[in-house]
Formats: structure tokens, C-alpha cells, sequence
């Protein structure tokens, strides 16, 4: 999957990733465990096409997993704008990237860190590379500031930790994942690690509940594509698009409380599009589903879902 400065297309669309447009800093506000059974280990996803996930309508499938920031947004009246330096998950070109260092083992020289930049101009992290670490540098939920942009690589947080959700240069320090690309883990409780844009983007993201969707500001509760009992925090990439039955490309393409999955889901979608928008639902509340034929579906199978999560379901026409 492939983040552009700044999830998953339901379940099975383990190969876009998501987008960096809030301006929040992807804090844990009120995110939830969706299971407090587990540890935060994950299982990395090798991103091939019809890859599928325990829960959830399928959703649309690349070839590797990747992200990048969104292109420069403007807002704002005439003569003050405001660019949002992180983007969407964007889809692999099938090109790798340079690979300096190795971002799980920070084998940098000292005073420097290993850390994914975008190295072909398009606006998505597909390399590594060291760069200096920062005197006073940030740590985990710090304000921070980039070099030139969100993808540079170069930034003030410490060894470890990267500056994410850049909005005019500014964002907030998150953790790299920890382990290995085998045996992915992240430190911080309450946070589960999402691999992108062909391993490149190693994030440790909260957990959140998508019916409450409680992420902070405009961040979405989306499914992690790496951990089907674990829904991440992640940066709504939507921007005027994203409404029930969009079309959608990215997994963080949708608007808060829909998810992007298999247009085959719903009769309103567009059967020739990659991804469609599709309402969260609760499975014991009747008639909350619009569409034709549509039917609040759970989104776990019988006796799979976590602690707190049997209720999460999704608008689609049973199969």
C-alpha cells in the first residue's frame, strides 16, 4: 500500500493506503483498543492482488502497498493560502526506490537516522535515506516542522520518529514501527504499526472505533490492512469526494464513517471503479442502511470480532 503525505479499501484492499491532509497531528484522542487481549504485533502484508482480511466487504487490491502525501491543496480566501504537505496512499508504480538504510534497525552513522522520503518527485515516500537528527529533537506527540516538505525526509524529530499530518510545514512526531518487517510492533500502547508504500512507511498509528469514529479533527477510523482487529488513525484524503458511493482509489479516500470496498457491495456503486465509499453500521440498529436491497452486514464473522467490536458492521447487499 502507498501513502502519499499522509487504508484500506475494506478488508481485502490491502494495497492503498491513506493520505496526510488533517491538520490534528493523528493524535490518540479518544481512540479505543479493539481488542486490549492482544499485543500491538502485527503481520506485515506482501500487498499481493486479491489479498483478503478476516472482516469487512472486500475491498480493491494493488500489487505492493504504498503512501504519499495528497498534491498542495489551497484554501482561504484570495491571497492567503494554506498547502497541506502530506497526501494519499497512493497506489505502486512498480518502480523501488532507493534504499540507503534500513529504517527497522536505524543503521545510520551517528548523529543521523534513517528515514523515507519521496526521491522521484511524485509526492510519495518511496526511498531511505539518512538525515541528520535535530538538536532538542521532538519526540512521540510533539509539534514538528519539515525541511522543504512533507517527503523530504528531513525534519526535528528524534531518531525513530517522523514527522507526520505536515500542514504548512508543521506537524506532529509519531513513532516508526519497531521489530522487524517479519515482526512488526510498536511501543507505545494503544497504537498498532501500518507497513506502506512498499515498506518504505513503517508508522505505529492509534486505534480508534469506526462507529464512534473518535480520531481527532478530521482523521478517519479506517481498517489496518496489516491487522484485520485493529482500525488505525488515519489523514482524510477525500477532500470534495468521499461521499456514500464515491468512487475511491485510496482507503483513506472516503469521508468520515465509510470505508472504500468492492463496488460490487452496493448497487449504487460504480462496478467499473477500483474502490466505492460504503457506510459503517451498527448491526442492531434496523434501517440504517439506504441503499437498494442494502443490509447492515457484520463486518467480522461470527465469533471473530474483539472485545467492543460485535457491532461494527457495513451497508452492503447480502451474498
Amino acid at each position: 500500500m502507498r501513502l502519499m503525505p499522509n487504508r484500506l479499501i475494506s478488508c481485502a484492499l490491502v494495497s492503498a493506503l491513506l493520505s496526510a491532509c488533517g491538520d490534528d497531528g493523528g493524535k490518540a484522542t479518544g481512540a479505543t483498543n479493539p481488542n486490549p487481549n492482544t499485543t500491538n504485533n502485527d503481520t506485515t502484508s506482501s500487498g499481493t492482488e486479491g489479498e483478503t482480511s478476516t472482516g469487512g466487504p472486500d475491498q480493491t487490491t494493488s500489487t505492493t502497498s504504498t503512501t504519499a502525501p495528497p498534491e498542495p491543496t489551497t484554501t482561504g480566501t484570495s491571497g492567503d493560502s494554506s498547502t497541506t504537505d502530506g497526501s494519499f496512499i497512493t497506489p505502486p508504480d512498480g518502480g523501488g526506490g532507493t534504499k540507503e538504510c534500513d529504517q527497522w534497525t536505524q543503521d545510520c552513522p551517528e548523529g543521523q537516522k534513517c528515514m523515507p522520503y519521496s526521491g522521484d518527485g511524485d509526492n510519495a515516500w518511496e526511498s531511505l535515506k539518512c538525515t541528520p537528527v535535530m538538536e532538542n529533537a521532538g519526540q512521540v506527540g510533539d509539534p514538528c516542522t519539515v525541511e522543504g516538505s512533507g517527503v523530504s525526509g528531513i525534519d526535528n524529530c528524534d531518531e525513530g520518529n517522523m514527522c507526520w499530518d505536515v500542514v504548512d510545514g508543521v506537524g506532529v512526531c509519531v513513532a516508526l514501527c519497531i521489530g522487524s518487517p517479519d515482526a512488526p510492533d510498536c511501543a507505545a500502547p494503544m497504537t498498532s504499526c501500518l507497513i506502506s508504500n512498499d515498506g518504505v512507511l513503517t508508522l505505529c498509528l492509534p486505534f480508534c472505533d469506526p462507529l464512534l469514529q473518535d480520531c481527532p479533527g478530521d482523521d478517519l477510523c479506517i481498517p489496518n490492512p496489516q491487522n484485520p482487529d485493529a482500525f488505525l488513525c488515519v489523514l482524510d484524503a477525500s477532500g470534495e469526494e468521499g461521499q456514500e458511493y464515491d468512487a475511491c482509489e485510496y482507503i483513506n479516500a472516503c469521508d468520515k464513517g465509510f470505508t472504500c470496498a468492492n463496488p460490487e457491495v452496493a448497487l449504487e456503486c460504480d462496478t467499473m471503479a477500483i474502490g466505492c465509499c460504503i457506510a459503517f453500521c451498527d448491526v442492531t440498529e434496523a434501517g440504517v442502511c439506504t441503499g437498494q436491497n442494502a443490509e447492515c452486514l457484520a463486518w467480522y464473522e461470527a465469533g471473530m470480532a474483539p472485545p467492543g467490536f460485535e457491532n461494527v458492521g457495513f451497508c452492503g447487499i447480502p451474498q
